[in-house]
């Protein structure tokens, strides 16, 4: 009888019985899909949510039904995802932290103790109640509801029925103890109290502990292309971010502390050996946003830079790519257009690795990245663009080309994986994230005995090696004008 069978599943070395076999063989050659290069992660705090957990969110909207509303500190989680939207970005991993002073709004109502599922002020106005649904079936309805967070409603016959449908639902606003007689005596309804946020988190919170993934390191393999510390200006936790967005393949943007002077913020970045394409250093001159809720709101440079960054494509650089909704910054006071540096003192900060956002920029009077640098040194992996297309490469064939491991070595496999990269950096070719100069190829692909000998593939070795030629960042842009009546013009056939 034939017989039908998966490719891997058919061992030719033991087929005793004549039959048909039909095998059914999946495509040699593995497809490769670049991985998002738009995902921004963001530390800071909040009234409301979990604390450690990475929350991915979309917009304004859904990063209020997470972490409650607006509240006027600098690394005001809320604050950073607008912010962040009006410079483009559009997907978020957020992690909110503590000081560890953060308590639960209580409450109680008949037998029922209720808690906050979650610390911070947002849960004071959560409003309780419960009522007879029918008095002919027995009843009872209990409702939970918040002007921001949204409102539930749960059923049940009694105080153990209904903590038990709170329970169950992993969404829910409250927790609810039984202390007493299950039965519920008569309608009420309670507000939550003495919830708080406690304090401003110390940096080093922001950073968090690596063994168990808080703070920064919640992000850990949650795909982030960008990531940046809400509200924080401090040098030291700049060592920490360098060293994540190394091993993370994350473009991390930081920022110094309010009003830094420039021969502070080089001083710290020589201090701290900020030396590397993993991270970019804003100049800690912070920019006045008018906020639709607090006002106006001295926030971060960093993270307008990153809001910019994650919307852009990974090839884009940073400079001179306009910033929306600042009214003025600490250097500039609220007169956006005062020139506010001097080339000097550009030339100071960008010669040194820093970073700045100012006005006017090089395409006219708007806030923008002056430089679009990281804090490397080498001028040839310095510009944005060098870290975010090399980490987005690199992150694209990491979660793809694992696949090949375990195969047999032979052509087969070594056309296969040419020709799953050759085909992934033909489409970058023309999506425009590469680019061919004068006709040439921006990339070549060598995977073949010619660098993988006999001797290395016996022990298991093969070797791909790829080079790939980004598209250059116009830095300086030179004109060479020639005017007068004595010139003499030559103009070349179609040229007017």
């Amino acid at each position: 009888m034939p017989q039908l069978l998966q490719s891997s599943a058919l061992n030719m070395a033991a087929l005793p019985v004549p039959d048909l076999y039909i095998q059914i063989a999946q495509p040699e050659t593995l497809l490769i899909s670049g991985v998002s290069s738009a995902l921004l992660g963001i530390i800071g705090t909040a009234s409301w949510g979990p604390v450690d957990v990475p929350n991915l969110v979309g917009s304004v909207g859904q990063c209020r039904e997470i972490f409650a509303g607006k509240r006027g500190w600098a690394s005001n989680l809320n604050v950073a995802v607008d912010v962040t939207v009006h410079q483009g970005a559009s997907q978020f991993c957020l992690v909110r932290v503590t000081d560890g002073s953060d308590k639960a709004a209580q409450a109680s109502l008949g037998a029922a103790h209720i808690t906050a599922r979650y610390t911070g002020t947002a849960g004071n106005a959560l409003v309780v109640s419960v009522a007879r649904q029918s008095y002919r079936d027995g009843q009872f309805v209990l409702s939970v509801s918040h002007e921001e967070l949204g409102s539930t409603a749960y059923t049940g016959a009694d105080w153990k029925g209904l903590a038990k449908a709170v329970a169950e639902d992993t969404q829910s606003l409250v927790l609810i103890d039984i202390t007493g007689d299950v039965a519920i005596a008569e309608a009420g309804s309670v507000q939550l109290a003495g919830g708080a946020d406690g304090g401003e988190p110390a940096p080093d919170r922001f950073i968090g502990v690596a063994e168990t993934r808080t703070g920064l390191y919640a992000l850990t393999s949650q795909g982030c292309s960008v990531a940046t510390l809400a509200g924080v200006g401090d040098a030291a936790t700049m060592v920490p971010m360098l060293a994540f967005g190394r091993d993370e393949g994350i473009y991390m943007i930081a920022a110094g502390p309010q009003g830094e002077t420039m021969a502070q913020a080089v001083q710290s970045k020589a201090a701290y050996g900020l030396w590397s394409h993993a991270l970019k250093y804003m100049h800690g001159d912070w920019l006045w946003w008018n906020d639709d809720t607090l006002g106006l709101q001295l926030v971060s440079p960093a993270l307008f830079a990153a809001g910019k960054l994650a919307a852009l494509s990974p090839e884009q650089s940073g400079l001179n790519k306009p910033l929306a909704g600042i009214v003025g910054s600490q250097k500039n006071g609220l007169e956006a257009t005062r020139f506010g540096y001097t080339l000097a003192e550009l030339g100071k900060l960008i010669e040194n690795g820093i970073d700045v956002i100012c006005n006017p920029s090089p395409g006219g009077q708007y806030w923008a990245i002056r430089a679009g640098h990281n804090t490397s040194q080498n001028i040839a992996v310095q510009s944005d663009s060098y870290t975010r297309l090399t980490n987005y490469l690199a992150r694209s064939l990491e979660g793809t080309m694992g696949q090949y491991v375990g195969s047999v070595i032979n052509d087969s496999l070594f056309g296969n994986i040419r020709a799953s990269i050759l085909g992934f950096l033909s489409g970058l070719l023309s999506q425009g994230i590469l680019g061919m100069t004068a006709g040439r190829l921006p990339y070549a692909v060598l995977c073949d005995s010619s660098n993988n000998p006999v001797a290395r593939v016996a022990t298991g070795y093969v070797q791909a090696d790829v080079q790939v030629q980004y598209q250059g960042i116009n830095e300086k842009f030179i004109i060479n004008l020639q005017g007068g009546a004595s010139v003499s013009v030559s103009t070349a056939s179609g040229s007017v």
